[in-house]
């Protein structure tokens, strides 16, 4: 089989096509026949700075539409040929990945398989940073890091349909900010700096502040959004794309406004609670069959291109969501 890797990190020119062995089932597992791989910036950050990467060579991607191929001992629910969706540990760069059978989960109703490739990551992230974490209650303000991107055009809708009072959004160009504006965002502000958004955000609430930040940056941006805060107000951090020095908050910091600061990631609660992640799923999977939310694919490339999809997610100018095509038919 087709599959793309790396041996060296580095641009995304070290991204490679290589023939590689088509992998079997383990008991537990589940293989999948790709139709298409969606790329997220983790996928970035393995290549570049080996972020979750356990040796090299490897093969980057997290999240594939498909049928199924093969199932594993132990594994019940699934047929071969049946049209699913899975979170994957890596590996999805290619014609067929292995998923344990927890992060697999049936094609949604009404849902074709290239728009099926946008849900595994970004679905059930979106729906726990508003819900399981961030606890969103109607007629509360949000403020989020990224707001064009694949989560952040999730995260908008979502918080709309939960009825957020206010819904407020950060991008790094003005055209990001027209694209976020289109999904679910009352206000979008242009530019990284922690300290620039978070007075423009002061200012748009009175002086108040919001009451739900979500950051998948870090780093500066991270400190604004804490800074945005309003008085028992709540920060999400959800990433580290700013790659900047892990940082601590503690008392100075939190007690004054009796803030909170929590953690999420998709990746980690598929391994340490997938039964959590497929109740998150299931949640979040219903809101696009019911048509409450919509990802937009705003580019497609063929797995031999991966290298063009990188680039383009690198020079920070995509809205939505990035697939790679595989093997749809």
């Amino acid at each position: 089989m087709r599959a793309i890797q790396f041996q060296e990190y580095g641009g995304p020119e070290v991204l490679t096509v290589t023939e590689a062995p088509v992998p079997a089932p383990a008991a537990g597992q589940i293989s999948i026949d790709v139709a298409y791989t969606g790329v997220n910036f983790a996928d970035l950050k393995a290549r570049s700075e080996g972020y979750r990467v356990p040796s090299l060579p490897y093969v980057p991607g997290l999240e594939v539409s498909g049928r199924v191929r093969e199932v594993g001992a132990g594994v019940e629910g699934f047929t071969a040929g049946q049209e699913v969706v899975a979170l994957t540990e890596g590996g999805a760069y290619a014609e067929v990945v292995v998923a344990a059978a927890a992060t697999v989960f049936p094609l949604p109703d009404g849902v074709d398989l290239r728009t099926a490739a946008t849900l595994p990551t970004v679905l059930p992230t979106a729906h726990a940073l508003l819900h399981e974490v961030g606890r969103l209650s109607a007629g509360e303000s949000v403020l989020v890091q990224g707001a064009a991107g694949g989560i952040g055009t999730v995260v908008g809708q979502l918080a709309k349909a939960a009825g957020a009072g206010a819904v407020y959004g950060v991008v790094s160009s003005g055209s990001k900010a027209k694209y976020a504006l289109e999904h679910g965002y009352d206000e979008v502000f242009v530019g990284d700096s922690g300290d620039g958004f978070a007075a423009e955000v002061r200012a748009a609430t009175g002086g108040r502040g919001v009451d739900l930040a979500l950051d998948p940056v870090g780093g500066d941006a991270l400190r604004g959004g804490l800074d945005a805060l309003a008085v028992f107000g709540r920060l999400v951090s959800f990433g580290n794309a700013s790659s900047a020095e892990p940082w601590r908050v503690g008392q100075p910091e939190l007690y004054p406004a009796g803030l909170g600061v929590f953690g999420f990631s998709i990746l980690s609660l598929a391994a340490s609670a997938p039964q959590a992640l497929r109740e998150i799923a299931a949640r979040a999977f219903a809101k696009v069959a019911d048509g409450t939310v919509t990802l937009p694919v705003t580019a497609e490339f063929p797995l031999a291109d991966a290298a063009g999809a990188h680039r383009l997610m690198g020079a920070r100018t995509s809205t939505g969501k990035l697939l790679l095509r595989v093997t749809a038919a």
